[in-house]
């Protein structure tokens, strides 16, 4: 499935750290799993998925002497302060499957300034 950038208006990146092996499935179901019901139902992820307010995420995921980090991208077509709120979310997150974790923001991209500047 190709993805439409043509909306995407930031890009959420974080980065992600657990104290054991966990793998991308275990990072997109915390994802969901542990931001369900916290924003309410405007900014449930679903359902913002599903309406393609926010685009498909994308996890990469390595393990290493039993440690796994990796980085998270979310494209958003929410406004600045919905995407804002999304992100604040994101590091609640404190377990990945059955590891602790801890999910830091580095950024939140502005695709259309990038766009502009090209």
């Amino acid at each position: 499935m190709k993805e439409d950038i043509g909306t995407t208006k930031y890009l959420i990146h974080a980065k992600i750290e657990t104290n054991g092996v966990a793998e991308r499935p275990d990072a997109v179901g915390a994802i969901f799993g542990q931001t369900e019901g916290l924003l309410g139902d405007e900014l449930d992820l679903r359902e913002l998925l599903k309406t393609g307010r926010i685009g498909r995420l994308k996890v990469n995921i390595s393990s290493n002497q039993g440690k796994s980090s990796g980085t998270v991208m979310i494209p958003s077509s929410l406004n600045r302060v919905e995407t804002s709120i999304i992100a604040a979310a994101l590091e609640t997150i404190n377990r990945v499957g059955p590891c602790e974790a801890t999910i830091k923001i580095e950024r939140i991209e502005d695709v259309r300034d990038a766009k502009r500047r090209f």
